[in-house]
């Protein structure tokens, strides 16, 4: 919680001045000399209550005081809202081993099933795009809220030869520059060197291997971190091998299966294989660039972390006023310690007197002389 007049508590010192005056005032009751008749008449005359009562309407005032105070200085609280102009790039790997059917049917199949689930789950009027990345990148479709488009796109996925994570990372930025002027274009200049709050725009990258060639994905993470842009990364698939299918349609320039070949290096980068997730290059995306890295081994757990997103994507924070909350709570209690002090000390008359109040009727006649 922030103060937009933080100077306004000032009236707080009304406190201390409060309980000085009161202080002076019963010091100066106490100098009074009381001379009664009979200490049952007085006794007869006074609440039955305990002395802690008379404190209740000063306390409540007291906290009444402080609730105005602090709304006087327009307290200001952070909380989540749904953002309308955010724009969500999914770049998904359609590598040749996203035809690996360790994941039923095949990892390309169900990837495109968990993407049409979490299109479809949006809000009306949610803006997405998407880009495919193998051993290049492209947009299949720019940013735009005809999920419509985006489904019938993800219906014709084609796999092909490599794996340029990095590249589909600077894709993704460029298509977010497009649809928002805010956000620069790969290329150009940054201003605020990466600093200050989040975009509202994100990008989600789904893969199933490792980098092979292109950019290196912890350089396009650097650029998406110095615009702001959050990425978030889904590792998909298991460790077990399984055979390679994918349908007719799912087969584009990645030239039969009957070999890995063109990863360059016989197939292998150092000692990793570009058929093996490479989490920690995963992880390290994420963590330059504020979002979350999940695993998922299977077609319900990819679901669930595609679920699990929009929370975080879809949500940015606005300061919003609450003074009328704390106005609104010092009034009542004000208001409460003003009628609680009325009500206990108001005169009281015994049953059956007819004299003078608060007095029974028998002492009517006595006198209560008080003197300095």
């Amino acid at each position: 919680m922030s103060l937009t007049w933080p100077w306004a508590l000032c009236t707080l010192l009304a406190l201390p001045l409060l309980a000085a005056v009161a202080w002076w005032s019963r010091r100066r009751r106490r100098r009074a000399a009381v001379r009664v008749t009979s200490i049952a008449l007085v006794r007869g005359a006074l609440p039955g209550r305990p002395r802690w009562y008379r404190r209740v309407p000063a306390a409540l005032l007291a906290l009444g005081l402080v609730a105005l105070s602090i709304g006087a200085a327009r307290p200001q609280a952070t909380v989540p809202i749904t953002s309308n102009s955010t724009t969500i790039m999914l770049a998904l790997d359609v590598s040749g081993s996203m035809c690996s059917t360790d994941v039923p049917p095949n990892r390309i199949t169900a990837a495109e099933k968990a993407a049409t689930a979490f299109i479809k789950a949006q809000p009306a009027g949610s803006r997405i795009g998407l880009v495919t990345f193998s051993g290049i990148a492209g947009l299949l479709v720019p940013p735009t809220t005809d999920s419509q488009k985006l489904l019938d796109a993800l219906q014709n996925l084609t796999t092909s030869r490599g794996t340029a994570i990095g590249q589909g990372i600077l894709t993704s930025i460029d298509a977010i520059a497009d649809a928002d002027p805010s956000v620069a274009p790969t290329g150009s200049a940054v201003s605020g060197n990466g600093t200050g709050p989040y975009a509202a725009d994100v990008i989600v990258v789904l893969t199933d291997g490792a980098n092979t060639q292109g950019v290196d994905p912890q350089t396009a993470a650097k650029q998406a971190a110095a615009r702001r842009l959050r990425v978030y990364t889904i590792g998909f698939g298991t460790t077990t091998p399984a055979p390679m299918v994918c349908g007719s349609s799912q087969v584009g320039g990645f030239g039969g299966f009957g070999g890995f070949g063109g990863f360059g290096g016989g197939g292998r980068l150092g000692d990793r294989s570009p058929l093996v997730i490479d989490e920690q290059a995963l992880r390290d995306v994420a963590a330059t660039t504020g979002g979350t890295y999940y695993r998922a081994q299977n077609a319900g757990q990819l679901q669930d972390a595609l679920g699990t997103l929009p929370r975080n994507i879809t949500v940015t924070h606005k300061h919003k006023d609450i003074a009328a909350w704390f106005a609104g709570l010092g009034g009542l209690l004000v208001a409460a310690a003003v009628g609680l002090s009325l009500w206990w000390n108001r005169v009281r008359r015994p049953p059956g007197a007819a004299g003078s109040p608060g007095l029974p009727a028998r002492d009517e006649g006595r006198a209560l002389q008080v003197g300095r």
